[in-house]
């Protein structure tokens, strides 16, 4: 089994309403804080900062596919091992979305720990008044703790390649962007079916299915 990277994007588009409970007031905090006279416009700060989210995706990615890679030719890993873990964290990751099984908070409590260094950088970006403040914050927050992005890391160990594992995740990150923007731009009708809990169970189920089938392809 080797996930390609329209997986990867779909991953994302199914993982939109936790994203929007992870990010989306981080999003919108970065609209609403815009001053009235400022120079720049939402689109562009919002564009930033959804660029320097998802660059940081595709540089833990590159940084894991490389692990992944030293693993499978240093070590002896075997990729279709690495795969089998990956497609497990896929149907936990449907579990937690779900809300029928958390254990992937205790992964995200791991992330804690790097981010407890991380987080008091973004204070220096607030208010969010200029493109670099925005692509500085989006580059900080792509390394905020999320059980979503963990299971994906998973797939671009499994990949046992730098950039193939960078591209993973970008093709992630693209696939959480529309969820984001619905935030940003306060297109309320979709974010209530993105958050209503019968739209959450579907994505959930869909993930799990697809992460069964990936083990299937694998035997």
């Amino acid at each position: 089994m080797d996930i390609d990277y329209f997986s990867a994007f779909v991953i994302g588009i199914l993982g939109s309403g936790h994203c929007l409970g992870m990010c989306g007031g981080i999003t919108s905090m970065l609209t609403s804080a815009l001053p009235k006279n400022s120079s720049y416009s939402k689109t562009l700060l919002v564009i930033c900062y959804n660029f320097g989210r998802i660059f940081s995706y595709s540089l833990i990615g590159a940084i894991v596919g490389f692990t992944g890679s030293v693993a499978a030719k240093n070590i002896g890993v075997p990729l279709s091992g690495l795969r089998m873990v990956s497609a497990l964290f896929l149907i936990f990751l449907g579990l937690y979305i779900g809300q029928w099984l958390m254990w992937l908070n205790k992964i995200e409590r791991l992330g804690k720990y790097i981010w407890r260094y991380l987080s008091p950088y973004s204070k220096k970006l607030i208010p969010v008044d200029s493109p670099a403040k925005a692509l500085g914050l989006g580059a900080l927050w792509g390394w905020l703790p999320c059980g979503l992005i963990y299971s994906m890391l998973t797939w671009s160990l499994a990949s046992g390649d730098v950039a193939r594992g960078a591209l993973i995740m970008t093709f992630f990150g693209l696939g959480t962007l529309p969820a984001l923007l619905i935030m940003s731009y306060s297109f309320i009708k979709a974010k209530t079916l993105l958050i209503h809990p019968i739209f959450r169970k579907f994505m959930a189920l869909s993930l799990i299915f697809y992460g069964i089938y990936s083990l299937y392809l694998l035997g």
